[in-house]
């Protein structure tokens, strides 16, 4: 699904006007049909059916303006307050409000006046927020603030025209205040502030309407990738018939260090769960004994480390000798920040010329010389940081981090010619020639410890499978959520562990290739 900034979406429809002859009061009337037309669908059945309509004075306001009219010629009985003055409503805005019934409209440019508002609302069906829209780029501050303080508190079903009021549509963060919507009709692709949270989660269910814009102006349009089911299901890879073990591929996975061993059994057990051929896991010799029992089907390599329960120089040799031929290599998870395996990471990533995907400790070692990056042998090198090993990596806070995830991921990918994959709520996949996606699965219930665990062993398993990089990180970052959003739907959220979505994988694909799953972020 293409996903696009306020700003972008503000070209979009000039280029729509002006090359393209269609002027902005028929955009306007299509994107006022197609909510029009959502909401007939939702309550269209209901017995009473009365809308109490929040407009703004720009086009936002005005998309509400032609909602109220084709209710009204649905029989609904319709309420308009609009935010303003009669003398702010300009331009397209004012010629649908000049198509109302005045006696349904009350102007409310103070607080005072809105007490009629909150009389209609404690008998309406539902509340249509056009208040704002997606241009809104300062906080909400005064008489906007109060209605929206009033559409939340309203306990009334909310319908968000293009983006909850008070949303920033570049970002998905709160201005301020922003109104919890219930549904949200947004026009011609969706916007960052529709799938980025907070955003996402206060616009309720997402819908994309076409308003009649040009295909080639929304294909054209700058913007973003957001991996939906429907994304997934388009990347997943039938296998042949006739495949066998080496044709899936043999991954390496270097981890593990004493009370870590769990990080890389979850690794290795995941790349086979995500449908590796074969998998090593690469271990310190004293900790081998446990790594058996907690691997059946990936085998264990024991590595020399002096009974130090981590690895050091001493394994640099016996590394690159078993990674010679694997379709990929994984590095870091629990493998320790022992100053000796520091060293011996960075010795590994900048000598091995196989595909490698490098977290949590791994990802430790680069921050102390990130230079090793710029030097590396490999083509192909994935990084998969939390917000917090992304602020070591960049030399910012990782509260810089959270303001930025798309910018900052971005930078770092063109700068060490890297793909990154943020993790987070709505994990950030930025390549070095500037393509972002934005994963669309997942749950709160993901968090807890070994899930990166699991989606390193994922991601070695599909690149050992010969998935292009970047289609490898959009769909292993989609089955890694999806697996935990099965594992909820039968479990709850609250109590998932690792293992859980690492043992639900083979659904997770089951249900991506075979099975027509409609879902909603």
């Amino acid at each position: 699904m293409k996903v696009v900034t306020g700003a972008t979406m503000q070209l979009m429809d000039k280029r729509t006007i002006e090359a393209f002859g269609i002027s902005g009061l028929t955009l306007m009337e299509n994107a006022g049909r197609r909510c029009t037309e959502a909401i007939m669908a939702e309550f269209g059945s209901v017995s009473f059916r009365k809308a109490v309509i929040l407009a703004g004075k720009g086009n936002n306001g005005g998309d509400g303006y032609v909602i109220a009219r084709l209710l009204m010629e649905q029989g609904w009985d319709v309420r308009v307050f609009i935010v303003a003055g009669s003398d702010e409503i300009a331009g397209d805005a004012a010629i649908n409000l000049q198509r109302l019934d005045t006696e349904i409209v009350t102007f409310c440019p103070v607080t005072e006046t809105l007490c009629q508002c909150v009389t209609s609302l404690a008998n309406a069906t539902l509340v249509v927020d056009a208040l704002l829209g997606t241009g809104l780029k300062s906080e909400v501050r005064g008489v906007y603030a109060e209605v929206i303080d009033i559409i939340n508190v309203c306990g009334k079903p909310v319908f968000a025209v293009d983006i909850p009021s008070g949303i920033d549509a570049g970002s998905g963060k709160v201005l301020g205040k922003a109104v919890r919507a219930h549904m949200t009709v947004t026009f011609a692709a969706a916007k960052l502030g529709n799938v980025l949270y907070p955003g996402a989660e206060l616009g309720g269910r997402l819908l994309v309407a076409d308003i009649g814009m040009p295909a080639e102006v929304v294909t054209e349009a700058a913007g973003f990738e957001f991996v939906d089911y429907d994304a997934a299901q388009m990347l997943l890879q039938p296998r042949r018939k006739q495949a066998h073990k080496g044709d899936c591929g043999h991954t390496l996975i270097i981890a593990g260090s004493t009370g870590k061993t769990g990080a890389a059994a979850m690794s290795a057990n995941s790349a086979v769960r995500a449908g590796a051929g074969l998998v090593t896991v690469a271990i310190p010799a004293s900790l081998n004994a446990i790594m058996e029992v907690k691997t059946t089907e990936a085998m264990s390599l024991p590595l020399p480390d002096a009974d130090a329960g981590f690895l050091g120089e001493a394994a640099y040799d016996p590394i690159m000798a078993v990674a010679a031929g694997k379709a990929s290599v994984a590095i870091g998870p629990g493998i320790s920040r022992n100053p000796s395996t520091s060293v011996l990471v960075q010795r590994v990533v900048n000598d091995l010329d196989q595909p490698l995907i490098i977290d949590a400790d791994g990802l430790h070692a680069l921050s102390e010389n990130r230079e090793v990056l710029l030097h590396r042998k490999s083509s192909v090198v994935i990084l998969t940081p939390h917000p917090g090993e992304m602020a070591n990596l960049a030399g910012i806070t990782t509260a810089e981090v959270e303001k930025d995830r798309i910018g900052i991921a971005g930078d770092l990918s063109a700068k060490y010619n890297v793909i990154l994959l943020l993790k987070g709520a709505r994990t950030i996949i930025a390549t070095p020639d500037g393509e972002i996606a934005i994963n669309g699965s997942g749950n709160p219930g993901m968090a807890s410890g070994g899930m990166g665990d699991v989606l390193t062993g994922i991601l070695a398993a599909l690149i050992a499978q010969g998935y292009a990089p970047f289609a490898a990180c959009k769909l292993g970052a989609f089955l890694h959520g999806f697996s935990a959003d099965l594992v909820a739907a039968e479990k709850g959220e609250i109590g998932i562990s690792a293992v859980d979505v690492q043992e639900w994988l083979p659904y997770a694909f089951k249900k991506l290739s075979r099975e027509a799953l409609p879902m909603h972020f």
